[in-house]
């Protein structure tokens, strides 16, 4: 199934993307995404796949041969994917051990536009200076790879970390702004949602915010509220956060 965006429906077929779509009659998947059409998919000529920057520009097409050299695939059309509104932010507090790049997953597979990690008080990991590049890599890695598995045309984009003055200046300029908070009295099901424009959620760390950290949310334009009575993991949290509004926005 596909969205409202003039995107051609291909009945499933699978998602390359490639850092460089050239404006060719025939592309060429190769590196690890051809070595996982080839040898993991064993897709076979007269198949048919879309190949994408990932950026929103797509190629749809047959193969035409299967390889050791990759896929070839003869480009029978080409199109634009508009970027969803409203936009969806998600600024996720660093969690401890794989679970980052779970949450990035499960936020790409449901419709995260941009993620921005954030360095909280209470996080346990710390990237320290030599440690920033690696552990943004695996993010973007992370959100690369869902973009494919769930099919999506335009791969989030993760930021570099950001301090909590920063993230409050993120808030400040969002249309709406939430603080997923279990002590929060308002339930996230009674805000009134855009349906244009920026939306951002903050997740905490497994240790909580801090009483600091919500006052000065507040002070930026942000909302605490409460998703339900279950209080979710900080990997888990945002997924929840971004479906309940895709719910009303985006898949309605």
């Amino acid at each position: 199934m596909t969205t409202d965006v003039g995107v051609p429906e291909l009945d499933g077929a699978p998602l390359f993307l490639l850092d460089d779509l050239p404006e060719t009659p025939e592309l060429l998947v190769d590196g690890a995404e051809g070595r996982h059409a080839v040898d993991v998919l064993r897709l076979e000529p007269g198949e048919r796949v879309r190949v994408g920057d990932g950026q929103g520009t797509v190629a749809e097409g047959e193969v035409v041969s299967a390889g050791p050299q990759g896929l070839r695939v003869a480009v029978s059309a080409r199109f634009e994917v508009p970027a969803p509104r409203p936009e969806f932010v998600l600024v996720q507090a660093l969690p401890k051990g794989d679970r980052g790049p779970l949450a990035v997953d499960l936020a790409t597979e449901l419709g995260v536009d941009r993620i921005v990690p954030w360095t909280a008080s209470r996080c346990v990991t710390r990237w320290r200076d030599d440690r920033v590049a690696k552990g943004v890599a695996k993010w973007r890695a992370a959100a690369r790879a869902a973009s494919k598995q769930s099919r999506r045309p335009r791969v989030p984009e993760v930021t570099e970390p950001m301090s909590t003055r920063e993230v409050c200046g993120l808030l400040g300029d969002a249309d709406l702004a939430v603080v997923l908070h279990e002590q929060a009295r308002r339930p996230m099901a009674g805000l009134t949602v855009p349906d244009s424009g920026t939306v951002a959620v903050v997740v905490g760390p497994e240790g909580g915010l801090t009483d600091g950290e919500v006052v000065a949310f507040r002070a930026a334009g942000a909302e605490p509220v409460r998703l339900g009575p279950e209080v979710l993991r900080t990997s888990t949290a945002g997924a929840a956060a971004l479906a309940a509004l895709s719910a009303r926005t985006r898949w309605t």
